[in-house]
């Protein structure tokens, strides 16, 4: 039987209030409504264009209540009373030095929105804070390893929270894409009753403990001290360092952290990619692979070496590429959705199955399923009709929502007075 998703049903009896900032077409609010939880406001707004496709997908499906198609810096404050803050935002560069010639940090055009969440997070002082992020951020920027992160830790502390962290693969959690993210889960310090054990929280106490369940890999549990000024921590923290101290997991109080590398021990019953296909005589003709463009799918797929010329000192470099799996494995969950999933040119990254038929991408409503999105969710009807690239595109952005169902569940049982 083909798996699909549950439909969306907002709470009746919520067991507390969101707000959502860097919405999409609202990952967080469809996973955290299954865990009980009422989204109360929601902010999505895309830079550099003026049609708001994902804000329209958006009201479309939940509403136009609560809902700001606004720039985040234009948000004074947020017009609700919410006990949880969630956001996926974009990893760019966190550093609190001031913008030069060549520098990005505190006023750089996208490294700002880690200080608009904390600014708005200092506003309203919500007891929860869950956000989102490619598991790159542990380890930027390169030029000082881990810096970033130390900086969203630092600042957080300060703000009055203990702070959780996992990069999470769903795919290790029985869900049917193999994306890889960072979770990151800030409590309140006078709401918060566990124990400051790094061990307790990071393997058995934590939210994301009790809710994606780890087991350690004899590596130990590590402590990195944080200083509490953030300038100190964004000039200093990383320097002279080739990989990050941080691991895949870690707790973060009192101006320290501790990190240990886990494994997943989930027991969850595995959603292959197979499990959502569609049969093949629903596919429409143009996601069928011609037989004369097979060849250029698989030579994309293919290992490569090839000779570049670096554009600013002239040195020559040998540029490669391992081979991808051609077709994809059916066997198995999907690799990560990218944004440029969508469209018949053939491509390296974009998925391509085999079936008794022959080869074919995958269309918008599995791309939905495998990200936990009800069937149809990125075209709604009173929409009129979003092209197959653009829903592709919404979900290559989007998070795959029953990790934060999962998550809800646990934090719906923490304190909400």
């Amino acid at each position: 039987m083909t798996f699909k998703n549950p439909a969306y049903k907002e709470s009746q009896n919520p067991v507390g209030t969101v707000a959502e900032l860097f919405a999409g077409v609202g990952g967080f609010r469809v996973g955290l409504a299954r865990a009980g939880w009422k989204t109360v406001y929601s902010n999505q707004w895309e830079p550099s264009t003026k049609t708001q496709h994902a804000s329209d997908v958006y009201v479309a499906n939940f509403g136009p209540n609560g809902h700001s198609n606004e720039d985040i810096a234009t948000v004074e404050r947020i017009p609700a009373d919410f006990d949880l803050l969630v956001g996926g935002f974009p990893c760019q560069d966190y550093s609190v030095a001031k913008s030069g010639k060549s520098a990005t940090g505190l006023e750089g055009k996208k490294g700002v929105l880690w200080w608009e969440i904390l600014r708005l997070v200092m506003q309203h002082n919500p007891k929860y804070i869950f956000l989102e992020n490619v598991d790159r951020l542990l380890k930027s920027p390169t030029s000082q390893r881990g810096r970033d992160f130390a900086v969203m830790l630092s600042t957080l502390g300060n703000a009055g929270y203990v702070v959780e962290w996992r990069v999470v693969n769903a795919g290790e959690y029985g869900f049917p894409q193999r994306r890889i993210r960072v979770f990151l889960i800030a409590t309140r310090e006078s709401v918060f009753k566990g124990t400051r054990d790094p061990e307790d929280q990071i393997f058995h106490e934590g939210v994301l403990a009790r809710s994606l369940r780890v087991k350690a890999n004899d590596t130990g549990v590590l402590e990195i001290p944080i200083a509490s000024d953030p300038e100190i921590v964004s000039s200093q923290f990383g320097k002279g360092r080739k990989t990050t101290p941080f691991s895949n997991a870690g707790f973060f109080a009192d101006g320290r952290a501790w990190t240990a590398k886990v494994v997943s021990s989930s027991r969850r019953k595995q959603v292959v990619l197979r499990d959502v296909l569609l049969q093949d005589s629903d596919v429409p003709p143009e996601f069928w692979v011609p037989d004369n463009r097979i060849a250029d799918w698989k030579r994309l797929k293919g290992a490569k070496a090839i000779d570049r010329i670096h554009k600013d000192s002239g040195f020559t470099y040998k540029y490669s590429e391992g081979s991808m799996a051609f077709p994809d494995d059916l066997s198995r969950p999907s690799r990560t959705i990218l944004t440029g999933e969508g469209g018949g040119t053939p491509s390296r990254f974009k998925h391509i199955i085999q079936t008794e038929v022959g080869y074919r991408r995958l269309l918008p409503v599995e791309l939905e399923r495998l990200s936990g999105f009800p069937d149809g969710w990125t075209n709604p009807p009173s929409i009129g009709g979003v092209a197959d690239a653009k829903r592709a595109f919404f979900i290559g952005n989007a998070l795959v929502t029953g990790l934060v169902d999962q998550a809800g569940q646990v934090l719906a049982t923490l304190p909400q007075g």
